[in-house]
């Protein structure tokens, strides 16, 4: 699936780089005829159970349903990124073409929804903890959000969409000479992308932590929240991190090595495209394994579910019903 690049010395220098990659391909695999179904149905499952009754939906039901529209954008660009340029040699995912490039942009989006969905969620989650009697982070504010995320993307996504198309049509507008390195691109991903809503979630699991260690009269009217709300939010940000840090690495080094003005090469180019494929795959793999997370962390989530079987079934039997009722009508 992934193909070793050829540096002309063979031999025993590429067996290290053919062993990983088997193991890279063994794994797309797994992931694209198990993680890719997963991914798609919990993401469908978690979208369907908290629209189906908006008003029983709370502020963190919000940010996991943005979180899951993303997930479904995430599911439904894996196979054709892990099937990828590189390995099967179509023409139509050649890199550079405009099949690549808008591929990636779109992956630029799902994943610039999905930190900052996970940021604002531990910022809502403080502000609700801190100011209970507030309606700062209550559900209708959270909508409005989540659609200023949306926006805010592909905001970001479109000026990176400039920088990539730049840098293969620079030789036929004059207007391209000046944005033409998909390093930029990088670099804007990596600041906005990361760096921000890393600095924003760790900022609100501080402020979390320290609020949890007082007992205030705001607390004690209150009551203590929920211990799996917080649960899930750990989970939630440690997961999606963890998952997505090692693809924005991979950005931070190719554009440390491109400012440098260092050429790549050999054994490091191996390692660049290697590391590059592997934090790919662990991104997709955040799409399936956060609403996972939701669905056995979230106490709310198996009664969400109830009512909708049961809504489903009520629909179906009235529908049997009519049919039973227009049959002897037609008689």
């Amino acid at each position: 699936m992934w193909s070793c690049p050829l540096n002309g010395t063979g031999g025993e220098d590429q067996l290290p780089c053919q062993h990983v990659q088997r193991a890279l391909s063994a794994l797309s695999l797994l992931y694209l005829l198990v993680g890719v179904p997963l991914g798609l149905g919990y993401n469908a499952l978690l979208l369907l159970v908290n629209l189906h009754d908006p008003g029983g939906m709370t502020m963190p039901d919000v940010y996991f349903a943005n979180m899951a529209a993303a997930g479904l954008v995430l599911s439904a660009l894996a196979p054709a990124h892990l099937l990828g340029p590189g390995a099967a040699g179509w023409a139509v995912w050649d890199v550079g073409s405009e099949v690549h490039v808008t591929l990636l942009v779109l992956f630029n989006v799902a994943a610039l929804v999905t930190l900052y969905s996970t940021a604002l969620l531990g910022l809502d989650c403080y502000i609700e903890r801190a100011l209970p009697r507030t309606y700062m982070s209550s559900v209708y504010n959270t909508r409005h959000v989540c659609g200023f995320v949306w926006g805010g993307a592909l905001l970001t996504g479109f000026s990176s969409l400039l920088f990539y198309i730049c840098s293969h049509v620079a030789a036929r507008l004059a207007e391209c000479s000046q944005v033409r390195d998909t390093e930029a691109a990088d670099a804007i991903m990596l600041l906005s992308g990361y760096l921000v809503p890393g600095l924003a979630v760790l900022y609100a699991l501080v402020l979390l932590t320290r609020i949890r260690k007082e007992d205030t009269p705001l607390d004690r009217d209150a009551g203590q929240p929920d211990p799996s709300a917080h649960r899930l939010l750990v989970a939630t940000v440690c997961a999606q991190f963890g998952l997505w840090t090692p693809h924005y690495l991979t950005l931070l080094g190719r554009t440390v090595l491109a400012a440098r003005g260092r050429p790549v090469g050999g054994h490091h180019l191996e390692t660049l495209l290697l590391a590059e494929d592997l934090s790919r795959f662990l991104a997709f793999a955040s799409s399936a394994v956060v609403p996972l997370l939701y669905r056995h962390i979230d106490r709310n989530f198996p009664g969400k579910l109830r009512r909708l079987m049961k809504k489903l079934q009520r629909g179906h039997q009235s529908c049997s019903l009519d049919e039973a009722g227009a049959q002897p009508a037609m008689a």
